[in-house]
């Protein structure tokens, strides 16, 4: 068996390389494909690359009745020892020659984690490198930008890059006696509470309770998940953060608040002790997942970091006509699940991935 077979084939050696990368995400572990698997969607690796220098991902597929066609994602991805165009090539070479394992493909979306402009994209490079290896531009799914907190200094650098007035809210949540826990027990049912309330507020979809669950039961085992609690004077929750580790970056893809929380400013100590906690636990990186509007921006930035923005989303395209009526098919599926939910278009929601519900819903 070959290096790259080895890690198509073994889920303990996939993740372990993931998480060597620089930017291997959780949704490119193996835990996101058995959360996904409830969902429909199956999953496959493609690996190219010679050690040291390896590319690949994991892509999910689904084909979504009555079409013929299937639809292949890989969120986050790929992944890569070694960023650079020859890279992407390889793995273009190896998705074509693959082709047949992966079902009748209309299009393969990608939106890996690599900053536009960034070391690894100078001048854009890997975009044109992914362009030349016949790549298109296409919606991102995950956020396509995001703030991002380095943990390499002390505690005292990190508290002094936070605003003054965010360093006050945090103070007077402790003041008034807001503590941060993580609850005994199952956690989810606390924080569904806590999350459909904000939902209801603010105006995004959320899942069934099952689905964060699903997300929990996939990588808590490794230590890869928690949830953290800002917990009242009376003992209440008043806030959450969904919390998941991927070597040593942290993110936090899911969170939450009650409207009490915002007078005692919970959701301030809470997010601070979360970044605090991550790299007093080892981490290296904070990720604060998403700057979905300006007021979400705008609280983030308080916190420190810098604004990362991404290459964005690619589409290798397969089937031309299948990749058409795909974009046409999920449009009006999210349309109606939006209806259904009385929210209006392009409504997404704050600290998830935006687009969740076109995602894998």
């Amino acid at each position: 068996m070959t290096g790259a077979d080895h890690l198509r084939g073994d889920p303990a050696a996939w993740d372990a390389f993931v998480e060597r990368t620089e930017h291997g995400s959780y949704l490119q572990l193996d835990g996101w494909a058995r959360v996904k698997a409830a969902n429909g969607w199956a999953a496959r690796r493609i690996v190219a690359g010679s050690p040291g220098a390896r590319i690949g991902m994991q892509v999910l597929l689904r084909r979504p009745r009555p079409l013929p066609w299937v639809f292949a994602y890989a969120p986050r991805g790929p992944v890569a020892e070694a960023w650079t165009a020859d890279a992407a090539a390889e793995l273009t070479a190896a998705i074509r020659a693959g082709r047949g394992e992966l079902g009748r493909v209309s299009h393969l979306r990608i939106d890996p984690e690599v900053e536009a402009d960034g070391p690894h994209d100078r001048d854009g490079a890997l975009r044109a490198g992914l362009l030349a290896a016949g790549w298109t531009p296409a919606p991102s799914v995950q956020p396509p930008t995001s703030r991002v907190i380095d943990l390499a200094g002390d505690e005292e650098a990190l508290w002094s890059d936070l605003r003054k007035k965010w360093r006050q809210y945090v103070n007077k949540a402790r003041a008034g006696g807001v503590t941060v826990v993580e609850l005994p027990g199952d956690p989810i049912g606390p924080f569904y509470e806590i999350y459909r309330e904000t939902a209801a507020r603010a105006g995004f979809l959320v899942r069934v309770e099952q689905a964060y669950r699903d997300v929990y039961d996939a990588f808590r085992p490794a230590g890869r998940a928690r949830v953290l609690f800002a917990i009242g004077p009376d003992g209440a929750p008043l806030a959450s953060l969904f919390l998941v580790r991927c070597g040593r970056r942290v993110v936090e893809p899911y969170g939450g608040m009650t409207a009490a929380a915002a007078d005692l400013r919970a959701n301030y100590l809470l997010k601070w002790e979360a970044i605090r906690r991550s790299r007093e636990e080892g981490a290296a990186a904070y990720d604060l997942w998403g700057l979905a509007h300006p007021g979400i921006a705008h609280f983030k930035a308080g916190f420190g970091g810098r604004e990362v923005r991404y290459i964005g989303g690619w589409d290798l395209v397969i089937d031309p006509l299948g990749r058409r009526v795909y974009e046409t098919a999920q449009a009006v599926r999210v349309r109606r699940a939006r209806s259904r939910a009385g929210l209006g278009r392009g409504t997404v929601a704050p600290g998830t991935a935006a687009g969740d519900a076109a995602e894998a819903g």
